[in-house]
Parts: C-alpha cells; structure tokens; sequence
C-alpha cells in the first residue's frame, strides 16, 4: 500500500509564551499544499526501513516512520514485521512539515492496511506523541492550531483559486536557535482577526515571527520573499521558522523569475 504525504504551509505564526515543560504555545494556520513524498509499507520477514531521493539525515532507528510502527506495535502486537519504504522530494529543515507528515501518514497507512479500525482522533492522539505538527497530516485540512501546534481546529480559509510559488534555498535554520531568538508575547493582531476572505489584505497583516531573526540572519531568504512581491504575488511568507518561502498568485500566474540554481523551485 502507498500513500503520497504532503507537506503544510504557516498562514501566520505567532510565539505567545515559553511553557513551563519548554515548549512554546503558539497560533498559527496550517494549510496543506500538494508538494509530496510516497510512502510505501508491506508485509516482511523482519522490520526494514528503506529510502531514497533526498538524503535523509539522521540514524534510521529516529525516523519518524520507524517510530510511528513502534506505537502501534506496543499497543497492537498482532502487526507483522513491515518493509517501510519512503521516497523523499519535500525539503527537509524547510519549516513545511515533511517528516511530520511521514510520520502521521504511517501510521494512516499502517492503520488501513492491517485493519485496525483507529478513528480520526486515536490517530490524532498517537501523531501528538510523534510531534507537536503531526497531528495537523491526520486531518490535512486548514486548521487553525495553537498549544505546541496539536490542538486544532478547522478553520475556514480557501486557496483553491489560487496558485502557489515555493522556493527553498537550500539553507537550514536550526529551530532551536530560531526559538532563541523570539520574544515571545502577544500579537499586533491575532491571528482570529484576520480577513481569511480577503487574500489582498494580508500583506504587512499576517506575520510570521520567525521572519525577524531569520531574515536578519540570512538575507537570502528575505529577499526570496521581496522578489515574490515584485513578481506580482498577492501575498508571500516564509513557513515555519524556514527556510522554505510560499507565494500565493493569482491562479496559474507564476512569474518569470529567475532564482539561483542551486534553489528547489515548485509551481504548485
């Protein structure tokens, strides 16, 4: 069985508080975006991890798709030995949530393919001990999301008629640092405020915190941002604490712009 996991953007990312267990409650929307890998699982004599596209850093055994079986394994021991295979295209450290969403997507996957009958939101809770993302890929709807990013709810934002630029850089920015950069407090406006029916009176309205030590630290990715308001883009964001940046166009009005070569650039 395959499935094809997606990626998310941040429609807003606001850092409200530092949390006592060191976390950060935070508010933002997630939106999905159809820029995917694939994910295979079959039926084995022992447990294999395989992968292949882009390099995947890390021990195999940390792998979010490993630790997915692992939670089900522990509750449900009658789940064969699988073969999980990933094929990797969504950037990694690119602040779109692609290993979370392998790992919600695994245990969907492994969920549906040995029948074990775990509704929406017994998934959603196994995706929270994952990561504080992966919850969101279990519904993969528009949510708007706060707490560490798991505690969700839908939210009503339509992009369908739009089209979508993203650009990564290649740049990796360590979340941790990122973090220590913030001050966290209150928004100039939250994100409820919002016009989600109005596109155009995003820009300068819908913030991303990141964006300040981020853009100061790597100019790049600032102007990857700026580049997209010259080309025409109704609005433009960096994801996450980076280093990947989405604009939102009119539909099927991607510019003609040209970006350096070593960029991974998708018309979405």
């Amino acid at each position: 069985m395959i499935l094809f996991p997606n990626c998310k953007i941040n429609l807003g990312l606001h850092i409200l508080r530092r949390r006592d267990d060191g976390f950060h409650d935070l508010e933002t929307v997630f939106y999905p975006l159809p820029l995917e890998d694939a994910l295979e699982v079959i039926t084995a004599e022992e447990n294999i991890f395989s992968h292949s596209g882009l390099e995947i850093p890390g021990d195999a055994t940390d792998n979010l798709c490993n630790k997915a079986y692992s939670l089900l394994k522990t509750d449900y021991p009658q789940l064969p030995p699988v073969h999980i295979h990933l094929h990797k295209h969504i950037p990694i450290g690119a602040g779109l949530g692609g290993g979370s969403a392998d790992g919600a997507f695994a245990l969907k996957l492994l969920n549906a393919k040995y029948n074990l009958g775990l509704p929406e939101e017994k998934l959603e809770a196994y995706a929270a001990r994952l990561g504080s993302d992966c919850p969101f890929f279990i519904r993969n709807r528009p949510c708007f999301a706060t707490g560490r990013g798991e505690i969700m709810e839908p939210w009503d934002v339509d992009l369908s008629g739009y089209s979508f630029l993203l650009v990564h850089p290649g740049i990796h920015v360590n979340t941790g640092w990122a973090f220590g950069r913030l001050t966290p407090g209150q928004p100039a406006v939250s994100l409820r405020e919002v016009d989600w029916k109005d596109v155009r009176s995003w820009k300068g309205v819908l913030t991303n915190d990141f964006e300040g030590p981020v853009f100061s630290e790597y100019p790049a990715i600032r102007n990857i941002k700026e580049k997209m308001y010259r080309a025409g883009a109704v609005y433009a964001t960096m994801s996450g604490s980076g280093s990947a940046v989405v604009g939102i166009f009119e539909k099927c009005q991607w510019p003609e712009a040209v970006w350096e070569p070593h960029y991974r650039v998708f018309q979405l």
